[in-house]
C-alpha cells in the first residue's frame, strides 16, 4: 500500500513537472517570437507579435494570475497597436499587484496605450498615478510632461480653431448683413422706381387729358365759328332776299305810276 501510495505521489509530480513544462514551453515558445519582431528595427513585425500573443494566451490558460506572463502579453498587445486591450490588460496587472514598482511599471505602459490611443487626459492621469507608486521613474515623469505638452498643443489648437469658426461666422454674418442692406436699398430703388413711374405715368394721364381738354377745346371753338359763320352766310342770304324783294316792290310801284 505504501509503495503504491509512494507510485502515486510520485506520478502526480511527474504530471505537474510535465504540466509546468507546458506552460513554460508556450512562454518561451512566445518569447522567442517576441526577440525575433525586436530584431527587425526598419518595420514593426505584427506578425511575430501575434503568434507571440498567441503563445502567451496558451500558458495563460494553464496558469492565468501569472503576472510575468500576462505582462508579456500584454505588451505584444502594445506591439500590434491594440493600444485599447494592452491599455486595459496593463490595467488589471496594476491593480492585482501590491508591488509599488510594478504598479508603477504596469501603469507606466497603460498611460503609453492611452497616449498612442490619443487619450491624452487618460494617458497623463495614469503617469501621475505610477508616480505616486515610484515617485523617481524619470521616464514616467519624461511621459507625463510630453503628454501634458501634447495636451497644451491641443487646446491651443482648439481654441485657434474656435477662433477662425468665430472669425468665419462673423464674416459670414457680416457678408449677409451686406447682402441684407444690399438687397434692402435695391428694394427702395425699386419701390422709388416704381412711384416714379406711377408719377410720370400720372403726369402722362394728366398731360393727355389735357391734350384731350384742348382738343375738345380746340373743336368746341371751331364748331362755334362754323356755326356763327353759318348764321351770318344765312342773315347775308336773308338780307340778299329781302332787299330783292323790295327791289321789286319798288320797281312795281314805279310801272303803276306812269300809268
Amino acid at each position: 500500500m505504501k509503495l503504491k501510495s509512494l507510485l502515486c505521489i510520485f506520478l502526480i509530480i511527474l504530471a505537474f513537472a510535465s504540466y509546468a513544462q507546458n506552460e513554460r514551453k508556450f512562454v518561451r515558445q512566445g518569447n522567442n517570437y517576441y526577440e525575433s519582431a525586436m530584431k527587425d528595427s526598419v518595420k514593426l513585425d505584427t506578425i511575430q507579435f501575434n503568434k507571440a500573443e498567441i503563445e502567451y494566451r496558451k500558458a495563460l490558460e494553464k496558469k492565468p494570475d501569472d503576472p510575468k506572463w500576462n505582462f508579456n502579453l500584454a505588451d505584444a498587445l502594445y506591439k500590434q497597436k491594440k493600444f485599447e486591450e494592452s491599455a486595459e490588460k496593463f490595467k488589471d496587472i496594476a491593480d492585482r499587484t501590491s508591488n509599488n514598482i510594478e504598479k508603477s511599471r504596469a501603469l507606466h505602459n497603460m498611460g503609453n496605450s492611452m497616449l498612442m490611443n490619443n487619450k491624452l487626459d487618460e494617458s497623463i492621469a495614469a503617469y501621475k498615478q505610477a508616480l505616486r507608486n515610484n515617485p523617481k521613474d524619470l521616464e514616467t515623469k519624461y511621459n507625463l510632461v510630453y503628454a501634458m505638452n501634447l495636451k497644451k498643443k491641443q487646446q491651443d489648437q482648439q481654441k485657434k480653431d474656435q477662433q477662425k469658426k468665430d472669425q468665419d461666422k462673423k464674416k459670414d454674418q457680416d457678408k449677409d448683413k451686406d447682402k441684407k442692406k444690399d438687397q434692402d436699398k435695391k428694394d427702395q430703388n425699386k419701390d422709388q422706381n416704381k412711384d416714379q413711374k406711377k408719377d410720370q405715368d400720372k403726369n402722362k394721364d394728366q398731360q393727355n387729358k389735357d391734350q384731350q381738354q384742348d382738343q375738345q377745346n380746340k373743336i368746341s371753338k371751331q364748331n362755334a365759328e362754323q356755326m356763327l359763320q353759318a348764321l351770318e352766310n344765312s342773315e347775308k342770304k336773308i338780307q340778299e332776299k329781302v332787299k330783292k324783294i323790295q327791289a321789286l316792290k319798288a320797281q312795281s310801284k314805279n310801272v303803276e305810276k306812269d300809268w
